[in-house]
């Protein structure tokens, strides 16, 4: 599978990357074996790049899941792991960047997942208690102690990333490499306001919901009942299943087709084919669709393709 730099430094992370948001204990989720399985698809489709949580599952259960896991294949693959959600809501709802609780956060993370270093260590939410500085210089300690190799961050606003990026180059820290947004055929609004904060910073991007919690898969359809036992049927995901939306999903549908290729493929290359997208974060339940993604970005659409999607979405 194809590799490609993280932000400006010498990480290389394959173009689809294992969201393993969905191991750890929490409902729907994958058990162990089935967790496993999807891993050892992910490795055998060329994948390396594996992203999880502290927050994700019971009690830090992704992360101990994949530390079950990987074994000797630890080696093999770009671990990458984020700090700052709270590990137990009953107790705080706090997004927590502060030095004390990062110091504990990697120390925990690092038990969980049986290893000696993380390769990429990500500021999940942004709290506004904690100054960027006391964050950007934890995290920078880290590196220097062999406990962290890069850094990035998850859910920053295009100001917020601006801000760390100066900090770092005026205090001469480690700089964030990348950060993870949703950002998908059907959302676009990144391109209006994060786009420019990564080309400024020299940041990637790591679009999560590449899939749009399912609605570019197919499995959507206009005038078509939505699966009892699907995403889209959780109360959390329907205000997602508008008719713009399906009309939108449909004429997406179409394009794919009338070029031999599912829409699924057509989401995933057409992320792929972003410079600014490192890697294409996509969750998986099962081995097969771990296979059917990292099959998807060997469509390389045209200029003339892309110039038709725009027109499809309206931009």
């Amino acid at each position: 599978m194809e590799k490609r730099r993280l932000g400006q430094s010498g990480l290389l992370v394959s173009v689809v990357g294992l969201g393993c948001n969905n191991f750890g204990g929490l409902k729907q989720s994958l058990d162990l074996e089935g967790a496993r399985k999807v891993v050892h698809a992910a490795l055998d489709a060329g994948v390396n790049f594996f992203d999880t949580s502290d927050s994700y599952g019971t009690n830090g259960g992704s992360e101990i899941t994949l530390g079950e896991i990987l074994g000797s294949n630890r080696e093999e693959i770009v671990l990458a792991t984020k700090f700052a959600s709270p590990m137990n809501r009953e107790k705080s709802t706090r997004y927590n960047g502060s030095r004390g609780y990062i110091m504990k956060a990697v120390e925990d993370s690092l038990r969980r997942l049986k290893t000696d270093y993380i390769d990429l260590y990500q500021y999940h939410f942004p709290d506004p208690q904690t100054p960027i500085e006391e964050t950007l210089r934890a995290l920078d300690d880290l590196i220097h102690q062999g406990k962290v190799r890069y850094i990035a961050c998850s859910n920053l606003a295009p100001w917020q990333l601006v801000d760390a990026w100066w900090t770092s180059k005026h205090h001469n820290l480690h700089s964030l490499l990348s950060t993870q947004a949703e950002y998908s055929l059907l959302e676009r609004g990144a391109e209006a306001t994060l786009f420019p904060a990564l080309e400024r910073t020299g940041m990637s991007l790591l679009p999560y919901f590449p899939l749009a919690s399912g609605l570019l898969t197919g499995k959507y359809r206009k005038g078509q009942a939505v699966p009892a036992d699907s995403r889209m049927s959780m109360s959390y995901f329907q205000s997602r299943l508008t008719e713009e939306r399906l009309d939108t999903v449909e004429k997406l549908i179409a394009f794919a087709e009338a070029r031999g290729h599912t829409i699924l493929e057509l989401a995933m290359s057409w992320l792929a084919s972003n410079p600014l997208v490192s890697s294409v974060i996509a969750g998986a339940t099962k081995p097969e669709q771990v296979t059917a993604n990292a099959k998807a970005v060997t469509w390389k659409l045209t200029a003339e393709d892309l110039a038709e999607l725009n027109e499809l979405k309206g931009k």
